[in-house]
């Protein structure tokens, strides 16, 4: 099963609220380029099909983090199937449509040469994690947990939000754990993993 695949799965098979079959349709739809967009321009998934497949990777490993006996057992932390799709598979839709693929000249073996390589253009620069939350609040209603999970998905990384990003992941686990199995994604799926093959 391809990345496409596994996301349409997933994403069918635990998001059932009002909304959430217009905002499929959307992302599959000329107007998105959800499935073929890149995660980065330089970094993790940067190439087509790159940011369906990090969604599918924050997925699993959110699921895989959350899961864990110790989670519940011992936090007394649960959440709903319909909770970790939405917060793992939609957190980055603030990328649909910023990647633009544009050409470089660049010197190889003594000769200029033209390379593609991707071009971030944002025409509607929201932020990001709130970028998302926007999108997605246009089709269908996010609980406060999921909408902060996604809002914070990135951590700290700017200072100025320090303070929210602990008070959000303090009230709101789903936003630490999502921001965790990001960072697993990333970091040790894309990136280290990755470069083995």
């Amino acid at each position: 099963m391809n990345y496409k695949e596994k996301f349409m799965d997933y994403y069918r098979r635990y998001i059932t609220r009002p909304g959430a079959e217009e905002l499929l349709t959307y992302l599959e739809s000329p107007q998105s380029d959800f499935f073929t967009a890149p995660a980065s321009t330089r970094f993790h998934g940067c190439y087509e099909g790159g940011l369906c497949e990090h969604s599918v990777n924050v997925y699993e490993a959110l699921c895989a983090y959350v899961k864990r006996e110790r989670f519940a057992q011992e936090y007394g932390l649960t959440f709903s199937e319909e909770s970790l799709a939405i917060a793992a598979l939609l957190h980055d839709l603030c990328k649909v449509n910023v990647y633009k693929v544009s050409s470089r000249n660049v010197k190889k073996d003594g000769v200029w040469t033209a390379v593609p390589y991707y071009e971030f253009n944002d025409e509607l620069p929201y932020g990001h994690g709130e970028k998302s939350v926007y999108i997605i609040s246009g089709f269908m209603r996010l609980s406060r947990e999921e909408a902060f999970a996604i809002r914070y998905h990135m951590g700290f990384s700017k200072d100025e939000e320090a303070k929210n990003v602990s008070a959000s992941f303090e009230k709101y686990p789903l936003a630490m754990a999502l921001y965790v199995a990001d960072m697993e994604a990333t970091f040790i799926m894309e990136e280290r993993l990755g470069k083995k093959e």
